[in-house]
């Protein structure tokens, strides 16, 4: 069936704690000036904004990476658990493998 919509919960403390830690570790790896992650929950509409992240620092190469890093982070260790909702019904999905491939080029 066709996706209508994404639901996203999250453990409130722990979900938040994990960010930050994953954020600390992209600041010991690279050398950023700020960073900003926005990350939606609840109801999420097909083609919504789901994450937001925003990294300035002084090479675009260290901010790229960065970003990339939080990213795969989001997708593959953060506590969301989400459900895709849709005609066909809803199912609770998990990462894909190219998502924990992704993710396994940080170490």
């Amino acid at each position: 069936g066709q996706v209508e919509s994404l639901y996203l919960q999250t453990y409130p403390g722990v979900t938040e704690a994990g960010i930050a830690a994953a954020l600390k570790r992209a600041q010991t790896r690279w050398p950023l000036c700020d960073v900003l992650i926005m990350h939606r929950t609840g109801m999420i509409a097909v083609g919504e904004v789901i994450v937001f992240i925003a990294v300035a620092a002084k090479h675009r190469r260290a901010a790229f990476e960065a970003c990339d890093f939080l990213m795969d982070y989001l997708k593959t260790e953060a506590i969301f658990w989400k459900k895709q909702m849709g005609s066909a019904g809803s199912i609770w999905i998990e990462p894909r493998p190219q998502d924990y491939n992704d993710r396994k080029r940080w170490g």
